[in-house]
Order: structure tokens, then sequence, then C-alpha cells
């Protein structure tokens, strides 16, 4: 079942980046960003990744920890996150666990070609564990502002 607005969301275990695993009831206490972009180091994905880098303190001062997921490898992973500088975990769910529990995986197009693919999504939850907030078929440029935003609201809530 997918999530939804004010409901807990359902435990999860995936791969990071710097050989962890990552648990949403490891992040108990904190607030928790996860964005869902398409692929490692095409353009608007590699935007997004600046954009949360970029902000990454102040969502920290917000009690946020930030995680990126696609579907692509660890091994792409580790390689987007050294060469931009992420401070944060990126997360390979190639069996698309996390994808189906977001409800991410949608249909596309390109080039007139039709596929299934990662939807650009972020969703903040907070310190219990509970979706407090979503963001579906997102545009990259002001994005970030807008959930750090919610994210400190929440935070001083």
């Amino acid at each position: 079942m997918a999530v939804a607005i004010d409901q807990p969301v359902g435990e999860f275990t995936l791969p990071a980046t710097g050989e962890q695993t990552v648990s949403l009831s490891q992040l108990k206490g904190k607030q928790v960003v996860i964005y869902f972009y398409p692929k490692d180091s095409t353009p608007g994905c590699t935007t997004e990744g600046q954009g949360f880098r970029d902000h990454y303190p102040a969502f920290q001062a917000a009690n946020t920890e930030i995680f990126g997921v696609s579907r692509d490898s660890l091994k792409s992973h580790e390689n987007f996150k050294a060469k931009q500088g992420f401070p944060f975990e990126l997360l390979s769910d190639k069996d698309e666990t996390l994808c189906q529990l977001f409800d991410v995986i949608k249909l596309k197009k390109l080039y007139g070609k039709e596929y299934m693919g990662v939807d650009r999504s972020t969703f903040l939850i907070d310190k219990d564990g509970v979706l407090r907030h979503e963001w579906r078929g997102v545009k990259v440029p002001g994005h970030v502002d807008a959930v750090l935003e919610q994210a400190t609201a929440l935070n001083q809530a």
C-alpha cells in the first residue's frame, strides 16, 4: 500500500552509499527528506542534488536528514556522490521496493517512446515516521527552497 499524508510510513531498509544500509526505524527522532530522481549524472538530477547539497547545513539545522533515491546501482551512486560532493547518502532501489511504497513509478514519454520511469518526487517525514508533505511531478527550479521551508516549519512545530 502506498504512503499517504499524515499516515506512518512503512519500514524499509535499503543499501546506501558509504557501505551503509538505511532503515526508517534508525532515523526516528529526525525529520527525513527522501527525494526520488530518475538517473544519476543527468542534468536535472545533478541540479536537484546540488540544490540539496548547497542547502545541506540549513537542513541539518532543521534536524532533517536527506536521502536521494533512484534505481541506479551503488557503484553509480558512489561515483555520482563523489563527483558532486554530496554530504548525504544515496539509496539504491534496484528492485523498486521504495519506489513502489511511495508510488513514484509512472508511465513516461521520451522522444515518442513510452516507458515506466521514476517520477521526480520528494517526501518529508516527521521525527515520528509520519509522512507530512509530498511533492510529485517536481520541477527542479525552486524546489529545494520549498522543501527546506516546510522542513524548517515542521521542525519548529
